[in-house]
C-alpha cells in the first residue's frame, strides 16, 4: 500500500508485537483505516529489523529505503526480546557485586524447590559469569560496620573488565535502605569502563537480599541488548514517538526501557488485549490464551 494514494490528512500510527516467531503490524492510516501485516521475526536475509520491515511493507517502500518520519505519528511495541534472550541465554556476561560473605546466597537462593521430595535437586546455573565479594559492611541501622576498600574493588573489577565482562550488578547488604556503598561502587565500575551498571537500590529497593539480587542482575543481564535494539529502532525512526510496552503494561520510552521492565513486554501486550476486549464484549472475568511461534501464555483477568 502506497502513501502516495492516501493524502496525508494525519500522519500514520503504527503498534507492532514483535513475538518470537512473528512480527504482527496494526497500522492506522492517516485517513483512519486500519491495515494489517504479518512477517517473520527473524529473516536476515531480507531485512535486518522485522519491525522497520513491517513498518516499510505496510507503507509499500522498498526493503532498505529510508523511512518518512514526518509522516509518522507514533510507534508503539510489545517485543519478546527480553524473553528470548533469558530463556536462551543470550544476554550481555554479567559480574556480580556483593557484600563480603554472600557470594553465594543468589545462588542457594530461597529453598523454593519444584519438587520438594527429589532427591537430586538440579539448579540452573546463575546468569552472571563471575561474583566479586566487596569488602564492606553497613548495619541495618545504616552503621558503617567495615568501611569499603576502594583499592581491592578497583582491582577486582579491572580482572572482570579485563576477561571481557561489561556489565555489573551492584547488590549489597541494606543497600536498599542505606545506598552510599553501593553508590560507590557504582561509580567505580563505571569509571573502569564497565558499559552497564545496574544498581539494587534503584532497580529493586526491596529489604530481602536474594530477591533483590535476582531482579538486579536479570537488569544488568538483559539491558545491553535491548539498549542495543532500543537504539536501532530510534535511529531508523529519528523524530518519531517511539513506546515499548513494559510488563505491567505500561508504556515507556525508549531510553527508559530496561532490563527488568521488558521479560513480559510481550505477553502484556496480550493480557492488556484481552483484558479490553472482553470489557466491550461485557464480560469481566477472562481466560486468556496466547498461543504463538515459539511460547504460549495465559492470564486470568478478574476485572
Amino acid at each position: 500500500m502506497s502513501m502516495n494514494k492516501h493524502p496525508a490528512t494525519g500522519r500514520w500510527q503504527f503498534w507492532i508485537d514483535r513475538g518470537g516467531t512473528f512480527t504482527d503490524v496494526v497500522a492506522r492510516r492517516p485517513d483512519g483505516t486500519l491495515v494489517t501485516h504479518k512477517l517473520l521475526s527473524d529473516n536476515p536475509e531480507r531485512y535486518q529489523d522485522a519491525a522497520l520491515a513491517g513498518i516499510r511493507a505496510v507503507l509499500g517502500l522498498p526493503p532498505r529505503a529510508p523511512l518518512p518520519v514526518e509522516h509518522l505519528q507514533h510507534v508503539k511495541i510489545g517485543t519478546t526480546v527480553a524473553t528470548n534472550a533469558l530463556l536462551e541465554r543470550k544476554g550481555a556476561r554479567t559480574l556480580l557485586a556483593i557484600t563480603r560473605g554472600f557470594r553465594d546466597a543468589l545462588r542457594i537462593g530461597d529453598q523454593t524447590r519444584p519438587d520438594i521430595f527429589a532427591r537430586r535437586i538440579e539448579r540452573p546455573e546463575p546468569l552472571y559469569e563471575r561474583v566479586i565479594e566487596v569488602e564492606e559492611r553497613l548495619s541495618a541501622s545504616g552503621e558503617v560496620l567495615q568501611a569499603l576498600d576502594a583499592q581491592a574493588l578497583r582491582r577486582d573489577l579491572r580482572s572482570a573488565f579485563d576477561a571481557g565482562i561489561r556489565a555489573c550488578a551492584v547488590c549489597l547488604m541494606h543497600g536498599y535502605r542505606y545506598p552510599d556503598h553501593e553508590r560507590q561502587v557504582a561509580e567505580i565500575a563505571r569509571e573502569a569502563g564497565f558499559s552497564q551498571v545496574s544498581v539494587s537500590h534503584r532497580v529493586s529497593p526491596l529489604m530481602r537480599l536474594v530477591e533483590r539480587g535476582d531482579t538486579t542482575v536479570v537488569d544488568a543481564y538483559l539491558s545491553p541488548l535491548l539498549r542495543h535494539y532500543a537504539e536501532q529502532l530510534a535511529n531508523a525512526l529519528g523524530a518519531t514517538r517511539l513506546l515499548f510496552m513494559k510488563s505491567d503494561g505500561g508504556l515507556t520510552g525508549e531510553r527508559y526501557f530496561a532490563g527488568k521492565d521488558a521479560i513480559f513486554s510481550g505477553p502484556a501486550g496480550g493480557v492488556v488485549g484481552c483484558a479490553r476486549s472482553g470489557k466491550m464484549a461485557g464480560f469481566e472475568r477472562i481466560i486468556g490464551f496466547d498461543m504463538g511461534g515459539t511460547s504460549t501464555d495465559v492470564c486470568h483477568y478478574s476485572g
